[in-house]
């Protein structure tokens, strides 16, 4: 009587998956395991070398920031540090700020 449609014939059933659920939830595991040790890992691993490294600066030790300036530090605070970038030319910047130490006597002042 359809003229367009062929009529629909019943089909088995696909066979059932063991146990689906288990291997989502060893997939998951799987998953956090690589983020925590790509991602996770070394990410902590830099912002405790950082928060060492800002903890341990020093009168004289010279900086780099974060923003490029490089300077010798005249002042430590407890959450600044004062930056002389040229002679007669200081700066204030937070110690969050410093990028890295350099070398001593990498500056010339």
């Amino acid at each position: 009587m359809s003229f367009f449609i062929t009529d629909a014939m019943a089909q088995q059933a696909p066979a059932a998956a063991s146990e689906p659920g288990f291997a989502n939830i060893i997939f998951l595991v799987v998953l956090f395991v690589i983020f925590y040790f790509m991602l996770l890992r070394p990410q902590l691993k830099r912002a405790k070398e950082h928060k060492k490294m800002t903890a341990g600066m020093a009168k004289n030790d010279e900086v780099v920031t974060t923003g490029g300036l490089a300077g010798r530090i005249t002042k430590v605070d407890e959450s600044f540090i004062t930056l002389q970038i040229a002679t007669g030319v200081e700066v204030q910047v937070q110690k969050n700020a410093v990028g890295s130490l350099l070398p001593k006597g990498s500056l010339k002042l």
